[in-house]
């Protein structure tokens, strides 16, 4: 397996991409649109971009061509709105993951949701045109969308983009599963439970996730079946995770990521190296990543326009954090917070506990 020195690391938000390769033993390079404290810590240089749109992202690349060998990117969440900067840095580098074709089939709605049905997976019914039995719960969703961004609930009289597709609303539990393949095969990493919140015009934003869950045996047998069935058909490599709603009538697919997803932290650090591996098309026969402890992580929002205090003490269990004297905007994440424990049950309360702390102490400006 060729391991490369230097690795590209390109995404929204850089970090656990950057922890996970210092943490593997790589120099990795990062281009972002935070360039947060710890993604500098672990990157042997950041560069901070706007967007990841083709016209921000060319010149940062070539900014790093001008005195580092680059050779490999990694990529994270952020271009399913920019396929043509993935085109680009596939052009110019090795992607260790999913091809931009690859990426781009599993963001096609209408491929995607097809491919289902002819494998006779379950999916909450789907609408490409505006449905017009307003007495069904719909929700509607951006055809090109990542984090529950722009999610709504539907109703008949709002103006809708051209550019979302709908899809009916079942009430039930959320989870996704973390998953590596080699284009053929899936090993399954791990079963997660995760939540939303609600922010401005998103209505199901993504807030948090634990490996501590309950799914019922005969839901991760169903799921186990649909990754078998369409990991070929896609030919999907990596870390990957999809994204499924338990409810009483039974189990259904939302969205695959295919990208490593933010589950991947609640995970062992030999996750990245194994990420390599699989896209080289080779996986460990034995996929079990034992844990004593229950992992979740959760990202704090802003409930209002709050400026980060100078000198400002993070614990140690928070990341992705801003600078001192940064304003953040409200409904934009202030940092996120991870939490572990022997007890499933009490993940979520640890959870609660550390994000008053945080709000406490930023409230009153230390």
């Amino acid at each position: 397996m060729h391991i490369p020195e230097y690795v590209l690391i390109v995404a929204s938000s850089g970090r656990m991409l950057a922890q996970a390769a210092y943490r593997a033993g790589y120099k990795p390079f990062v281009i972002d649109l935070y360039a947060d404290r710890d993604t500098c810590l672990y990157a042997q240089e950041t560069l901070l971009v706007t967007s990841l749109a083709l016209h921000h992202i060319a010149p940062a690349l070539e900014a790093f061509f001008t005195h580092i060998p680059l050779t490999h990117i990694i990529y994270g969440s952020g271009f399913e709105n920019h396929p043509e900067s993935l085109i680009y840095l596939a052009n110019r580098l090795t992607i260790l993951g999913n091809p931009p074709d690859v990426f781009a089939n599993i963001l096609n709605k209408k491929y995607f949701f097809s491919v289902l049905d002819q494998l006779s997976i379950p999916y909450p019914h789907v609408a490409f045109t505006k449905p017009k039995n307003a007495s069904d719960a719909w929700l509607t969703k951006p055809l090109q969308g990542h984090g529950g961004i722009g999610i709504q609930h539907f109703h008949p009289d709002d103006k809708q983009s051209t550019l979302v597709y709908w899809q009916r609303y079942i009430q039930g539990t959320a989870h996704s599963v973390l998953f590596l393949a080699d284009g053929n095969n899936a090993q399954i990493i791990g079963f997660n439970n995760q939540w939303s919140v609600q922010s401005n015009q998103d209505h199901f934003l993504f807030s948090g996730i634990s490996n501590a869950e309950s799914i019922p045996n005969q839901h991760k047998a169903s799921v186990m079946q649909w990754l078998t069935a369409i990991i070929p058909i896609f030919a999907l490599k990596g870390l990957n995770s999809l994204d499924f709603i338990c409810a009483a009538q039974g189990c259904y697919v939302l969205e695959i990521n295919a990208r490593p997803p933010a589950s991947m932290q609640l995970y062992d650090d030999a996750l990245f190296v194994r990420h390599i591996e699989a896209c080289q098309e080779q996986l460990h026969e034995s996929p079990a990543i034992p844990s004593d402890d229950h992992k979740a992580y959760q990202i704090i929002y802003a409930k209002h326009d709050t400026q980060i205090p100078m000198d400002f003490a993070w614990p140690s269990w928070c990341m992705d954090l801003p600078d001192d004297g940064a304003l953040i905007h409200t409904g934009q994440p202030v940092c996120s917070i991870i939490a572990s424990h022997k007890q499933s049950q009490q993940i979520m309360q640890q959870l609660v506990i550390k994000q008053q702390i945080i709000i406490s102490q930023l409230d009153k400006g230390y």
